[in-house]
């Protein structure tokens, strides 16, 4: 059977290592800093990479390399390397395929994290990022230098749920000559496969859907093979990688993204109507709602809507915080993606040491809320928005 004919699905559940001599139904945890050598020859060629094996975990384990084939199984891509975190993830590929002199051009919403990289510490090293509005596409090239190198964006975006053209983006990266990367952590690969538009590199945050339950923490990059392989060398050598038991418990997580992917967004799509509908609400951003900005977009790359919604609250700052102090049954974390309906107000938790300058050039407003939607009963998420809105 050709398994690269595979459906999503199939990919995600059997896209395996090799079983050892113990015929194993489930993949071992393979809980080992170092591997053995045979003798002097074959250390020594292993090293020059003569031979493909593990050395050490911090280059290479079984159980990263599972998870890390799964996802470029079902993101479409050619290779990757996974990471501690999904910040781990961006640093390293910035840093790996960047230069001192180069220069960024990415969309202004962005995670604040990225956004504390972009603009406090790569100008250390001399590499400046110039912002677009995600709402005028058609200004992205007028930001285009001589020595740009990186088109960047994230779809859907942090906090704020905004939606760009990836086979736009895939156009102008093309005809400038610049690595697309983009950060796909709200979509997940199972909503949207951004290499199929033109993407060099895709990122993510394991930590969120993939995991699923707020368990690990990770990170990964996957895409072109040479890219990866300079993201990879800079990995080996400075040590985010992941550990193998979160590799483990990630590639557990991924058989069951489809099924906890496809509730978590009939459920998101459920609340979003309910919060679009109440009175207390200014407005409310969901890829799938028909009154988001960028809905025909979204339906044209993505599957489904996924399980974030961005909402604004009447009354900014003080009536954020009054929200997230009657909520009852709805966690209050900086984390998405997991089982558990979270709400958050970027504003004063995730972004709070933003200016409220730099929050704005992000696309964060005092009154934003993020709601990360889970997999309880709708009908109780939803009884449990409206008591904390009244």
């Amino acid at each position: 059977m050709n398994t690269e004919e595979f459906g999503f699905e199939t990919q995600a559940i059997r896209t395996n290592l090799e079983k050892t001599q113990f015929q194993e139904h489930s993949s071992p945890l393979y809980l080992s800093s170092s591997f053995i050598f045979e003798d002097a020859e074959d250390m020594r060629a292993s090293f020059t990479e003569e031979k493909v094996r593990n050395i050490y975990s911090r280059f290479s384990n079984p159980n990263t390399t599972e998870f890390v084939d799964k996802v470029c199984a079902m993101e479409g891509a050619e290779a990757g390397y996974a990471f501690a975190t999904g910040m781990a993830a961006i640093y390293s590929t910035f840093a790996a395929l960047l230069e001192s002199g180069d220069h960024i051009v990415s969309a202004g919403s962005v995670f604040g994290s990225t956004h504390a990289l972009f603009m406090t510490y790569f100008p250390k090293w001399k590499i400046e990022t110039s912002y677009f509005d995600i709402n005028k596409p058609e200004t992205i090239e007028s930001f285009i230098k001589p020595n740009t190198k990186i088109l960047y964006a994230e779809t859907p975006t942090n906090p704020g749920v905004d939606v760009i053209d990836l086979e736009l983006l895939g156009q102008i990266a093309k005809k400038h000559n610049l690595i697309l990367i983009i950060d796909n952590c709200f979509a997940t690969p199972y909503i949207q496969q951004p290499i199929k538009y033109g993407a060099h590199i895709v990122v993510h945050s394991a930590t969120k859907l993939m995991d699923g339950q707020g368990r690990v923490l990770g990170g990964i990059a996957v895409g072109e093979a040479e890219l990866i392989r300079k993201i990879y060398l800079f990995s080996r050598n400075t040590g985010p990688a992941m550990s193998p038991f979160n590799a483990w418990v990630l590639s557990k997580s991924l058989e069951t993204l489809a099924v906890r992917v496809d509730k978590h967004c009939e459920n998101a799509l459920k609340v979003a109507e309910f919060l679009e509908s109440h009175p207390n609400v200014n407005s409310v951003k969901y890829p799938f709602l028909k009154s988001h900005p960028k809905y025909e977009i979204a339906k044209k790359q993505m599957r489904l809507g996924g399980n974030i919604i961005a909402i604004e609250i009447k009354g900014g700052l003080e009536a954020g915080r009054k929200f997230l102090n009657k909520i009852k049954l709805c966690s209050l974390s900086a984390n998405i993606g997991d089982v558990k309906t979270i709400v958050t107000h970027p504003a004063s938790t995730t972004h709070s040491k933003l200016s409220e300058e730099d929050q704005l050039a992000v696309g964060i407003t005092q009154g934003l809320v993020r709601v990360s939607v889970g997999l309880e009963t709708v009908e109780d998420v939803i009884a449990d928005l409206k008591q904390a809105l009244s």
